[in-house]
């Protein structure tokens, strides 16, 4: 074997072609190199990087690499140096055998950009046979009458090298008989026994000798044949063929039985001389047998196995024409058998993945797969058309090298549209019929943070009720996200920021992941009516999405307080009073009204009176709505002077609460009833100055009060009014107790009375602290009207 210089001498030889290819360049060179075959493993082919041009230091970043070819596995390539090495044993017999010329077809690709380069190595052949023959003995007979000059054909020797390392020429051992032809064929060189002197078997019945044959090996390799010679008698005349070489054309595919050549032999001597047998040559290959089947007796050579031109292209056929002399003559002769191609090899599709997963948001033209399209066939037959099926947003463009394809984006993709694409590759060959192969190809679409959380409505609204618990959760937003993974993943926060808001904000919390709202303080309805706040849901892309919402909050009011007892109050604070009036006072007359206040709104701020306690029922009744007491009947002789009444006041929410007053009527004459106005009057004045003055005034006015006090009690007594009755109190339809109601609607409030008698539509509208209601009393004759005063907390 060749030194190591030596094996790496090789002949390299390049063209440079450029190709301008959807959006960028990409350069592809085609390199050959030739070594030869049993190089030992990491022996360096050549420097392809060099070769190339290529920068060593880019060569890892660029991932280069082969990417396919057959026989790739043989090749390495370090992406260190940029060397082509040997990287399994190379047996120029395995790989090509028969095939004159052994080239090795690499595909070598480097990215960004993206380049393709085709490397061919030819594997020269080194001298790795002996010539061998296909028996170690042949044995022949020949009839002592042959005339000198008279060939034998005997076993060729085989040698699996080629060229000049195949077998060259044959030697026979030393004798007188004799000697050694050798003819040319086409892939061979057939050796013939050649008769110098004529036999005699009398003198020698047996000839031994060896036939050698040597390569053109340096040194040559040998093989031996031991050939024995037995001379017969008889039979003078051989066989003949009407040629020595036949030539048909088998179309591939031919059907099992088909006839291909029938030969005919004839033979000039009768009887069993001239019955001619045919076989096949000795030296025939076994793929010959496999293939077709020969008629002894006929001649006819009829189809046996699978015909297929890209398998073979010619078979050579050796056939013999044998007699039944003794001994027998033979003839030779060749059939060519040629094989006219047929389309029966549908195109193959290799397909190169540069990525299995696109981003959406990739560049048309960005570069997916290599596509290679082969087709076993030859001339049109081989030549294939490339296409893909569907609508798709990708397309083919080709190579410089026939049958390559780039299967590039031709549009922008939308993961959140298509998230996943089946490609199916036609490929079509030219034949008729053509023939086609599909292959399919998946693209998965790779997620870009593309798309902003959304939430499931805007803004979003809370009706809390009031007292909630401090830390419980109140409330829970939600958003999703079109895209995937890390970039769907939302958290959430509530914006503190802002002058008002931001005092509301602080005392709530959110659970990042979830989107739960839970308040940190208990809200009062009475104190804080509706606020809004601002929830930020972020995803987890980048760089990161987010959008925002409001969250408008709507407290709700619960019966949570008691009526206040405005009147009657004492000065101690406690809720009674005391209430004298003159005993000549007629059924209906008012004695005094109750008065309270609930500040919790709707039914649980309407208040309902009632007596809880009452020391003569049929003297005194209460009006439930209005708090209004009034005298039932008039007063006796045996009614007592001082009646107690203990009024309970109680809301109507679904737990009532309540509270009570307590009232103390005292009847006097009616000259007492003054006297105590008076006193009360006195009262009012000490509050205004000093006592002094007060009794100077009390003095000069007592003559004056009794003139008047007279006056009115002629008056009283003279009218005598119609409209006051028992039943009043059950028709009174105006409310004493304001009960005031909010309705939310888009954040507006709405004040309103509330009272089982009240009319439609009777509403006070916000806009100052204190609101003024007038409500008509329809039973009495004069207009007189009720006056309700009443402080609203008013929330804009």
């Amino acid at each position: 074997m060749r030194d190591s210089g030596q094996r790496r001498k090789m002949d390299c030889w390049w063209v440079f072609r450029l190709l301008l290819l959807c959006y960028g360049e990409q350069i592809l060179a085609q390199l050959r190199y030739s070594v030869p075959e049993e190089m030992k493993l990491g022996s360096v082919v050549g420097n392809v990087a060099k070769d190339l041009g290529l920068d060593i230091s880019t060569l890892a970043n660029r991932r280069f690499r082969i990417v396919s070819g057959s026989n790739d596995a043989l090749f390495q390539l370090n992406h260190n140096n940029g060397m082509l090495y040997v990287q399994k044993n190379i047996d120029r017999e395995e790989l090509c055998d028969g095939v004159t010329a052994c080239l090795i077809n690499l595909k070598v690709v480097v990215e960004n950009p993206l380049e393709i380069h085709y490397v061919g190595v030819e594997i020269t052949d080194v001298n790795d046979h002996s010539p061998t023959f296909p028996e170690s003995e042949q044995r022949l007979e020949i009839a002592e009458h042959i005339p000198p000059g008279t060939r034998f054909q005997i076993h060729a020797a085989r040698d699996p090298d080629v060229g000049i390392q195949s077998v060259r020429f044959y030697r026979l051992s030393s004798n007188e008989m004799f000697d050694i032809d050798v003819r040319d064929s086409e892939e061979d060189k057939i050796p013939f026994l050649v008769l110098k002197k004529p036999l005699d078997r009398e003198q020698k019945a047996e000839h031994y000798l060896v036939l050698t044959a040597l390569d053109g090996g340096s040194p040559p390799k040998s093989g031996s044949l031991n050939l024995t010679i037995t001379v017969l008698d008889a039979n003078d005349n051989r066989p003949l063929f009407s040629q020595d070489t036949y030539t048909v054309t088998l179309y591939e595919n031919a059907p099992i039985g088909t006839l291909v050549i029938k030969l005919n032999a004839t033979d000039l001597d009768e009887g069993p001389n001239s019955a001619i047998e045919y076989t096949f040559g000795k030296t025939q290959k076994k793929k010959v047998y496999d293939t077709f089947a020969l008629d002894s007796i006929t001649g006819e050579i009829r189809v046996k196995g699978n015909v297929d031109f890209e398998d073979t292209e010619v078979y050579r056929l050796d056939l013999q024409a044998s007699d039944k002399g003794q001994p027998p003559w033979t003839a030779e002769c060749r059939v060519v058998i040629k094989i006219k191609d047929v389309n029966d090899n549908k195109p193959d599709i290799e397909i190169t993945s540069l990525s299995s997963v696109v981003p959406e948001d990739s560049k048309p033209g960005s570069v997916i797969s290599l596509i290679s399209v082969t087709d076993g066939d030859s001339g049109v037959n081989g030549k294939v058309i490339c296409t893909i099926s569907g609508n798709v947003p990708f397309g083919l463009t080709p190579s410089i090298q026939e049958n390559m394809y780039s299967l590039i984006t031709k549009g922008r993709l939308d993961r959140e549209t298509v998230s996943y694409y089946n490609i199916t590759i036609i490929a079509t060959d030219c034949g008729q019929p053509p023939l086609t192969t599909v292959k399919p190809l998946s693209i998965q679409v790779a997620d870009v943070n593309d798309n902003r959380p959304n939430f499931s409505q805007s803004p979003f609204e809370l009706y809390l009720v009031e007292n909630n618990a401090p830390g419980a959760s109140i409330f829970s937003v939600s958003a999703s996200d079109d895209d995937l993974n890390e970039n769907a993943v939302i958290t959430y926060h509530i914006v503190r920021d802002g002058w008002q808001q931001g005092d509301m904000a602080s005392f709530l919390n959110i659970n990042s992941e979830n989107g739960i709202i839970s308040a940190l303080k208990s809200f009062d309805f009475e104190t804080l009516k509706t606020f809004h706040f601002q929830v930020v849901a972020t995803d987890s892309g980048t760089p990161s999405l987010s959008s925002n919402v409001t969250v408008n909050v709507f407290i709700l009011d619960q019966n949570d307080n008691a009526p206040v007892i405005l009147y009657p109050v004492s000065a101690n604070g406690s809720a009674e009073g005391v209430e004298e009036i003159p005993r000549n006072v007629n059924a209906g007359h008012l004695v005094t009204k109750v008065r309270a206040y609930d500040p919790d709104i709707g039914y649980n701020g309407w208040l309902l009176f009632s007596l809880q306690e009452v020391s003569d029922h049929s003297l005194f009744g209460l009006d439930r709505y209005t708090g209004q007491i009034r005298t039932l009947r008039s007063f006796t002789e045996t009614d007592e002077a001082e009646h107690k009444l203990v009024i309970l006041v109680k809301d109507n929410g679904n737990v009532s609460l309540s509270a009570t007053a307590t009232v103390i009527v005292k009847a006097v004459e009616p000259k007492e009833a003054f006297a105590a106005s008076d006193v009360k009057s006195a009262a009012n004045v000490e509050e205004e100055s000093n006592v002094t003055f007060y009794l100077i005034i009390t003095l000069g006015s007592v003559s004056t009060l009794l003139l008047i006090s007279i006056i009115a009690l002629i008056v009283m007594q003279c009218s005598k009014p119609t409209d006051y009755s028992p039943k009043y109190l059950q028709d009174t339809n105006y409310d004493g107790t304001l009960c005031h109601s909010i309705q939310y609607r888009s954040g507006d409030k709405r004040y309103m009375l509330v009272g089982p008698r009240m009319s439609i539509g009777s509403t006070i509208v916000p806009g100052s602290n204190a609101n003024t209601l007038m409500v008509a009393d329809r039973r009495r004759a004069s207009e007189e009207r009720l006056l309700v005063l009443y402080e609203l907390y008013v929330y804009r």
